[in-house]
Parts: C-alpha cells; structure tokens; sequence
C-alpha cells in the first residue's frame, strides 16, 4: 500500500473546520485547501502520536507533533477506521488508540500543558483542548485569567475570549498559580513573537484610551503596548490614521492613534488610542540603522539620531514606518484663538476639533466623523439656558451625535466654518446667523424675555391693529351701570331719586325686598363671571380688486436675467426642482461678472413704468380705488349706527336709547320714563340679565299706582 486519500475532509485552522483533500505516503501527510489550494505537509519524521477522536458527526485523526503542536483532521467514515490503523502501523510504526473525552460537562477541572496545548480535564479525561498558537492575549486579574484568540476572517463564528478561574491554594507557596499559568500560556502563544530589536521605545507613557501607562516599542510590522497589567500588539495594517491635537490650555498635546479593526480589552473595544503628552517634554532616540540602510527602507527621511518634543519624535517615526500621513489642526480659530470647542458628548466633557475634512472629538469616547459621511448639521438651543448650545451631526447612516453645552460665542466661527465647508445646515432659515444668535439673546443678562415669545407677541399686535379700530362696542366688554347711574340719571331727571327709590320700595311690600336680594347676589356672580376678558374673532380679510388698467411693475435685472437663463440652467441640471432653480440662479448671479447688460434693461423697464403710471393716474384710475374705499367706511358706519340704537336685553335703558324713544313715541310714554328711574335707583340693573315674570309684574304695578296719583293730583 503505498498511499491514502480522501476527499471532503476538513481541517481545523483557528477553530475554523476549512474542507479540502488529505494525502497520506510513506513520507507524509499533505492536506490541499479546497479553496485556496494552499498545501500544509507534516513529515512522517516529525509525528509523536496519532489518534483517533471523535468529532460532531464523524471520527478523526488527532496528530500531535514533537514540536508541541496540534493538527485535527475530520470527516472520516467508521469503515475507514481500520484501513488507516494498519497503514499507520505499517507506514509509520504508530499504534492508533482512540483519544477518550469527557461527557459530564462539568466547567472545572485540571489545566494541563503540554507541548503548545493547553488540555482542560475532567475526570483524568480530557474535556477540550487549545492550541496555544491560536491565542492573542493573555491577562491576569484577581484569581483569574483571561485569554483572547485570533479572529478568523472564514469563520462565520468565531470564539474570541476565554476566562478561567484559579482559586488561591496553600500548597502553591510562593509561586503565584495566576502568574504561573499566564507564563505558561505566553511561552507559547503568539502574543510577543518578537522578531529583531525594537526600533524605538518610548517608556512611561501617558495612556488616555485604554487608560494607563504604558511603554511603546515600535517593531518594522508592529507597536507594542506594555504596562503593568496588560499588553497589547497592533499591527502596523490595521492603523488608519494619525492625529497630532493640541490641547486648550496650550500645555498639552493629544497623539491620537486610529485603528481598525480594534484592539479588546474584555467586553471593551477601543478603536482610538488617544495618548497624552505636555509640550515639554522631550526625547531623543537612535534608531539601530546605518546611514545606508535609512536610505534604502526609509529612502532618508528617517535620521540616525532624532531628538525633540516627545509627541514629534513619536509621530515622525510612525509616519514613515507606517506611511500615513499625520493630520493636524485645520484652519479653524475658537472664540478663545484655540482650534478647538469645549464641549460634552453625553455625560463626558471634550473637545471638539473641526479638521479640513471632518470633526474629531476627543476623548471619551474619541469619535471620528468624516465629511463625506455627514447628512447635515444643526444648532440646537441648549436646555433652559441662552448661554450655550448643542451642535448635533447627522450621519448618513442615521447615526445623531450631540455635542452640547457649547459657549454661544463660538457660535459665529462654527457657523462660518461650516458654510465654508458647504455642509447641510438643517436649521437654516432667511436671516441665517442673525436670526439664531437673536435667538438666544445678544447680551449676558439671562432674565430677557425670550425671543420667540417676543416675536409672538409682535404677530399678535400686529393682527390686533388689522382689526377696525373704530368698533369699540364689543359684546364681550363689561357693562357696569352702577359707575355712570348717578351722574346719567340725574342729568335725565330733575325728582329726587332718594324719595323715588323709598317710595318704590315701599310699594313693592315685603316680598319685594327678598327677590331684590336674590337679584343682588346673582348679578354678582354674572358680574364675575363678565370679567373674564375673551378674544376678539378675527375678521376675514377683504381681498383688494385688481385693476387690470392699472400698470405692472417692472421686473429687477436678476429677474430679466433669470427668465432669459431659466432654460439652460434646467439643461445643466437635468432633473432639478423648480424651487431650486432660482435658488441656482442666485449662485450663478453672484458669481456673474459683468451686470451692465441686465442692469440697463431693468432701468429701462423702470422708465417706462414711472410713465405709464403717470397716464395711469391723469386718466383717474387711482381715483377709483378712493371711491371704493369710501363705499366701504360708509357701509362700515351705517352698520354701527344699527347697532347702538338697538334696545339692551336688560331692563336697564341708556341715555341714547331714551332719547330715541322721545323722538318716537308721544305724551303715554312720559309716564314710564319717570316711572323708570325709581326702579333703577333703588337696586342696580346687571349686563343681559333676563326679568323674571314675577319682577315685571310688580314693575306694572308701580307704574298704574304713579298714573293714577298723577291723575289725581291733576284733577
């Protein structure tokens, strides 16, 4: 038998079962990707034991190298088994015993090293096992570590991180179990496969994300982060870009860091690393090249010595190692002269600084927004105060960050920013900047009355002073004739009101005086509720007659220019929207050079309108208009002259409609209009109350009592 192969076998590459084809000679054992016809071969030679396992629906052969690593292989048939434990006894003298594995599911157990696998046993049988090559990091805490592995890009599920537990035991002594595993766990793992020295290390650094101190070695292909509890590689790939930021108190400076995909801590990832240096301190470094390789990888623009500002040292090497560009500060000036606005996102304080092509905050969390990703902007009143407000970025994807409790100061230099940068402002209105900044009120004093009530207020005046100034008599006023009885009635009447008044109530009798009573208390209460003062109805405007003689105004040189332009404007923008076509033109006028052309028409036009509108009133069309005018006013004051000779609901007459009924009526009325002021004079009248039948009645009864002593005294 010289050799065995199979097809649709799989292999396990970092915790990812990837299909191929496995070949197995005398000399040994290639499996070939099926997608990537990439070949893996392990050398007969190098083999130290060979089992057999079983995996999820299928045997498998379980090799374990002398070196200390692991190779899995599933996907064989149980009538396979016997064929490949005699070629392994023959080929390669290896006996082939079945790898026994724990059922119980228990989750402790002994950890065990062997070679580079970590085995977690339960029972003296094994539960799992792990390749240590897999693994990314390893951290500690208290009696616990934590190990993170390296994700892979074919695997629809990946396992990303481990924790296991290691109580404390007297039997260990001094020997830490905690430090002893992750030593373990490091020896093998591709954690710090450190190839060559480092080409410069920064010690001590201040960390702002992930927070901390921590030493910074730069590798040709990676940088290390090294603290005092953990320790992080990033490949120089997965940088995206490098920021240099100073801070607002001018002593400081921000080097941040952008990474994709992420570097983990736990639960946590952290996209940024934003470390902290101040302006002083500085650093020098030799770099372990000679002149001539500088030249050749670095092609000069790395020195052998490099000394300065620390942040500069460090961004400098980066930059051409990594060969990224290093972004600073645009040309953007704060109210204070700093590139940055002092702000909060959520419940962090930060800044904000605005680059040429987008916003980074920083620094918790540090956010970085491109311009090509924003959908608008908007300025937003702060809550309850005028002296700040909230900048909120819309994305395109939905995303709404707010930036708040900013100064109003720096209103004006972010505003102007951004119309230079031509982003959506989704606030925007016709007076722009100064609409806004009236907004939130000009002066420091927080106790002004807000604007947006103020101009409320004027809207309402204004609808007010619409209305016919004229029409005082409105049927919701109050009507209070107690405050004009004595000086009208007494002008009308020349008795005396007092013995009227008696003699009225004495001839009303007893009962009279309980129903006065009665009438007393409910024209209090109607005169409460009379006070309430209600809106007046608006009244529906009258729409003015055009005259059709009358001349039309001339149209201004944007105008004439427009319409003669319209059509090629909707030519260069195909599908454009009528209401953005003048908004278009108005671009285009601004940006026209010479106007002379438009402007002399529109002068033209101008001309000839003042002259027709001369012949236009010689032939007195601007009379007709007049005579309307006066039609209505006339209308308008024979309406109100219907309505004060009216008669009051009340039993309470006013002088003008007294005086109307002596101009109508002959001699019989004299008697009730004497008789009237005997009733007023004794108890005051209220606005629109009805009288009841029993009051008319005694009403009546008074008035056939005066007839008949006037008659008498007569006689």
């Amino acid at each position: 038998m010289d050799f065995l192969e199979y097809s649709d076998i799989s292999s396990e590459v970092k915790g990812c079962m990837t299909t191929g084809k496995i070949k197995m000679t005398d000399s040994s054992i290639a499996f070939k990707n099926s997608r990537t016809g990439k070949v893996d071969q392990i050398q007969s030679s190098d083999m130290e034991m060979v089992n057999f396992q079983y995996f999820a629906g299928s045997i498998g052969i379980r090799i374990f190298l002398k070196n200390g690593t692991l190779h899995r292989y599933t996907g064989f048939k149980d009538t396979d088994r016997e064929k490949i434990a005699k070629f392994f006894s023959n080929t390669y003298k290896k006996d082939m015993l079945e790898k026994e594995l724990s059922l119980r599911g228990w989750n402790w157990g002994t950890a065990k090293f062997n070679g580079s696998v970590l085995s977690f046993d339960v029972d003296t049988k094994s539960a799992f096992e792990i390749p240590l090559n897999n693994v990314s990091q390893c951290n500690t805490g208290k009696n616990e570590i934590t190990m993170e592995f390296h994700q892979n890009d074919d695997a629809p599920v990946s396992l990303m991180e481990m924790r296991f537990f290691i109580p404390s035991s007297e039997l260990a002594g001094d020997v830490d179990p905690v430090e002893a595993f992750q030593q373990q766990v490091m020896q093998k793992a591709s954690v710090i496969s450190v190839s060559g020295d480092a080409i410069a290390i920064f010690r001590e650094i201040q960390c702002l994300t992930p927070r901390g101190r921590y030493d910074i070695k730069i590798f040709h292909s990676f940088f290390q982060l090294h603290g005092k509890t953990f320790d992080y590689k990033i490949p120089m790939s997965t940088v995206l870009r490098l920021f240099i930021l100073p801070h607002n108190d001018s002593r400081q400076m921000f080097f941040v860091v952008s990474l994709d995909p992420p570097i983990k801590q736990g639960q946590t990832r952290y996209h940024f690393l934003v470390l902290l240096f101040g302006q002083d301190e500085e650093a020098t470094v030799e770099l372990p090249f000679t002149d001539e390789e500088l030249k050749e990888k670095y092609e000069g623009k790395l020195e052998k010595e490099i000394s300065g500002p620390t942040h500069e040292v460090l961004g400098k090497i980066m930059k051409v190692i990594i060969n990224r560009k290093i972004s600073g500060p645009g040309g953007f000036k704060g109210h204070g002269g700093t590139p940055a606005v002092s702000c909060s996102f959520k419940a962090a304080a930060g800044y904000l600084y605005p680059l040429e092509r987008g916003f980074i905050y920083v620094h918790k969390p540090p956010i970085h927004i491109r311009f090509e990703e924003v959908a608008s902007v908007n300025f937003a009143r702060g809550g309850g105060s005028t002296r700040s407000f909230d900048f909120e970025v819309e994305l395109k994807s939905g995303t709404v960050h707010t930036f708040s409790s900013i100064e109003k100061e720096e209103y004006g230099k972010l505003f102007d920013f951004i119309t230079n940068k031509k982003l959506n402002v989704k606030n925007r209105g016709k007076n722009d900047k100064a609409s806004y900044k009236d907004d939130f009120g000009d002066s420091d004093n927080e106790n002004e009355p807000d604007a947006y009530l103020e101009r409320v207020k004027a809207e309402a005046q204004e609808r007010d002073d619409d209305d016919d100034p004229d029409d005082d008599e409105s049927t919701d006023d109050d009507f209070n004739p107690d405050a004009e009885k004595e000086s009208e009635v007494e002008e009308e009447f020349d008795s005396n009101h007092s013995d009227t008044s008696e003699s009225g109530s004495d001839s009303g009798g007893g009962g009279g005086s309980k129903k006065k009573d009665k009438k007393h208390k409910k024209e209090k209460k109607e005169k409460k509720k009379t006070k309430t003062v209600s809106e007046k109805p608006r009244k529906k405007r009258e729409k003015k007659e055009k005259d059709s003689n009358k001349p039309k105004r001339p149209s201004t040189a944007f105008m004439l220019w427009l319409n003669d332009t319209r059509e090629k404007i909707k030519a260069d923008n195909p599908g454009i929207k009528v209401t953005e076509i003048a908004k278009k033109g108005g671009e285009m006028w601004k940006e026209l050079k010479s106007k002379s052309e438009w402007e002399a028409k529109a002068a033209k036009a101008k001309e000839e309108y003042a002259k027709a509108m001369k012949e236009y009133e010689a032939s007195g069309g601007a009379k007709k208009g007049g005579d309307k005018e006066d039609k209505k006013s006339s209308s308008s004051s024979a309406k109100k002259k219907t309505v004060n000779v009216s008669p009051p609901k009340s039993g309470f007459k006013s002088k003008e409609y007294i005086e109307s009924d002596e101009s109508s009526s002959g001699s019989d009325d004299d008697k009730k209009k004497k008789a009237a002021p005997k009733k007023k004079a004794s108890e005051p009248a209220s606005k629109g109350r009805k009288r009841s039948k029993s009051e008319s009645e005694d009403d009546d009864d008074e008035e056939e009592e005066m007839s008949t002593d006037s008659e008498s005294g007569s006689d």
